[in-house]
């Protein structure tokens, strides 16, 4: 016998065994009924779950080609509010137990399933009574065949969870559920693996439960969590258990490519202006009844880097509590849509405030830092407490190392009907005055070293509204420094030498001083100048009156003098009333122009002859002569009587 002639024998008993078992399955489907393919396949899903489905549509059974049975609209608990219920239930049969007879099933589809879970006031779930079942079906005194078989896995297609939380105002819809389950049937341990869309993002799931009937009954189980999707990837790896009351212990990881973004697909309002981007955390967790509290805690946001301790409660009010520590700190991205003055740096911004994001979640966070940078601020080791409650923001710096000096105080905002209210109270020791009030205050006409106090509070919809409603007192105490833009001394000796030669161009010089003491309360936007004193080795200063902050001008009047040599208390060379008037960024000094005129020793003559009868009478006859005719009287004066 050639080898052809063997493998042609050998195809043909193949072909033999594959018609015989065709044929085989053909009888089956002929003496197996439909009535007992969904009683044993209904008997084998109770074995395998400890549930009991209702089947409310027809049933269709195909034993040929291959096995499988489908339920048409099935549920899952009481008739009125079912906790499961879909379009069909396809169980898949195992293709060899059919030549002898059995029912097994391989594995279990649900098409369009609707899952609810809901929680009453008391924080039980409808799932409460089936979960049980389910846990003495799987749990080690069950009654259950050893050698008995069982299907394990099922598939959720096109499916959705429905989460109804009312005491906690959870309502949450997963939609697009795509899950095959790892049933437990051999193993103890449970795994769901899949995508769903939450908030019109899809998500790649998976969670893995090493004992399953320990979690169901509440006992201790290992659990790994993953999630992963645009908005977030999440991984958690640990145990839980949720009796008597949920707890959780392990290691949690998080990052995302914007955090604000994130915060809005959850459900959250993230704060009001710039930053909260790239996002990473890492830290051990444990999670007691409705507290998340986070340990050893390593998280990175804007590029800063920081670590602590978190504790998030969601009992009630949502609340954020911690203490973080880190080298450096960049908070620039977080005031980068806030601008003070327009973009020509001469006025207050008019663009509307967005004061929102202040509800929602309350928060306690103690924040410390060797070095921040705020803008073109930068500042030492600081401290700083910020409490967010009831839509208040308070910001406290215990202390921080600013400008050269130390920097305390405090800073709070709200929403309120006006747009914003605003309040600070603010103590700047031992500062450099010229950095400190061009940061703060875009001021840059003093400098030297010196102290501030600044109490102020306003109300408004923009930063012009605010400094229109300014309300609040400032004093500021300066040594060993001087005025930026006005040389005082050279101004003087040039008008004491000779008063009528014009006051020139004086206001690319410096004033300097040994002491400076300003004293403002400024009501509605007004700083009235209730002192300011200025004393130098040569030059003496004091002014009076009023700057409008909305307008950033001054109109104040005072007196410059020389200061005389000899004893401190000897009078002044040379005294000058003056007026400061015009905006802040480029004021004008102009001196009192009939005081110049009194010290001439050319225009004084002329006008104590203006203001004299008879020297007057004299000048009018010599101008007649001159003139050769009469010089008409001014309007009111008596007409002279003619000469005979």
């Amino acid at each position: 016998m050639t080898a052809a002639t063997g493998f042609k024998r050998l195809g043909i008993a193949v072909a033999v065994v594959v018609v015989a078992c065709f044929a085989a399955l053909g009888a089956m489907a002929l003496l197996i009924s439909v009535d007992t393919v969904r009683d044993t396949t209904k008997a084998e899903i109770r074995n395998v779950t400890g549930l009991d489905l209702v089947l409310r549509g027809d049933v269709a059974v195909s034993l040929f080609p291959t096995g499988s049975i489908s339920f048409a609209n099935v549920t899952l608990g009481p008739d009125l509010k079912p906790v499961l219920a879909a379009d069909r239930l396809t169980a898949r049969l195992r293709f060899f137990p059919l030549f002898a007879g059995r029912i097994e099933i391989a594995d279990v589809s649900l098409v369009r399933p609707r899952i609810n879970v809901t929680f009453d006031r008391n924080g039980h779930s409808n799932w409460a009574a089936l979960i049980d079942t389910l846990a003495r079906a799987l749990g080690p005194k069950a009654n259950r065949p050893v050698d008995a078989a069982s299907f394990n896995e099922i598939r959720i297609t096109e499916g959705s969870i429905t989460v109804d939380d009312a005491a906690r105002g959870i309502f949450e819809t997963l939609r697009n559920v795509e899950l095959a389950l790892a049933w437990p049937s051999i193993s103890k341990s449970f795994a769901a693996t899949g995508r769903f869309v939450w908030h019109d993002e899809p998500i790649d799931s998976s969670i893995t439960l090493s004992d399953f009937a320990a979690a169901l009954a509440g006992d201790r189980s290992g659990l790994k969590l993953r999630l992963t999707g645009a908005p977030v990837k999440l991984a958690f790896e640990g145990n839980w258990s949720s009796r008597p009351t949920l707890k959780v212990e392990g290691t949690l990881a998080a990052d995302a490519l914007s955090l604000r973004d994130t915060l809005r697909w959850a459900g959250l309002k993230p704060l009001s202006g710039g930053g909260f981007g790239r996002f990473a955390l890492k830290a051990k967790t444990n999670v007691s009844g409705g507290t998340i509290a986070l340990s050893t805690v390593n998280v990175e946001l804007d590029g800063n880097v920081a670590e602590g301790v978190l504790t998030f409660a969601t009992d009630g009010r949502q609340t954020l509590q911690g203490t973080l520590a880190a080298d450096e700190l960049n908070l620039t991205p977080y005031i980068s849509t806030v601008r003070l003055l327009t973009n020509n740096d001469r006025d207050w911004n008019r663009v509307p405030l967005a004061i929102d994001g202040l509800t929602g979640v309350d928060l306690d966070l103690r924040l410390s830092a060797a070095k921040i940078t705020l803008a073109r601020a930068k500042l030492g080791r600081t401290a700083i407490a910020a409490n967010l409650r009831g839509g208040r923001l308070n910001v406290t710096i215990g202390e921080s190392q600013a400008f050269g000096g130390i920097l305390k105080g405090s800073v709070a905002l709200a929403s309120s009907d006006a747009g914003a209210e605003f309040k600070s109270q603010l103590q700047f020791t031992d500062v450099d005055l010229e950095n400190c009030l061009g940061e703060m205050f875009q001021f840059r006409k003093i400098e030297g070293r010196g102290d501030i106090a600044v109490a102020i509070d306003a109300t408004g919809n923009s930063v012009l509204a605010l400094t229109r409603t300014l309300n609040g007192t400032t004093t500021l105490t300066g040594r060993q420094g001087s005025l930026v833009g006005w040389n005082v001394e050279q101004l003087l000796r040039r008008l004491e030498r000779r008063p009528l030669s014009g006051a020139g161009d004086f206001r690319n010089g410096r004033t300097p001083f040994e002491k400076l003491t300003i004293d403002l309360k400024i009501a509605e936007g007004i700083a009235n100048v209730e002192t300011v004193s200025l004393e130098g080795s040569k030059v003496r200063l004091g002014l009076a009156g009023t700057a409008s902050i909305p307008a950033r001008d001054f109109d104040l009047r005072g007196v410059a003098a020389l200061a005389a040599a000899g004893p401190a208390d000897a009078p002044p060379a040379f005294e000058l009333p003056f007026v400061v008037q015009g905006p802040w960024d480029d004021p004008m000094l102009l001196p009192d122009t009939q005081a110049l005129i009194s010290r001439s020793p050319v225009a004084s003559p002329l006008l104590n002859a203006v203001r004299s009868r008879n020297t007057r009478d004299t000048v009018r006859s010599a101008i007649e002569r001159l003139t050769g005719g009469a010089v008409s009287p001014p309007a009111g004066a008596p007409t002279p009587a003619p000469k005979p």
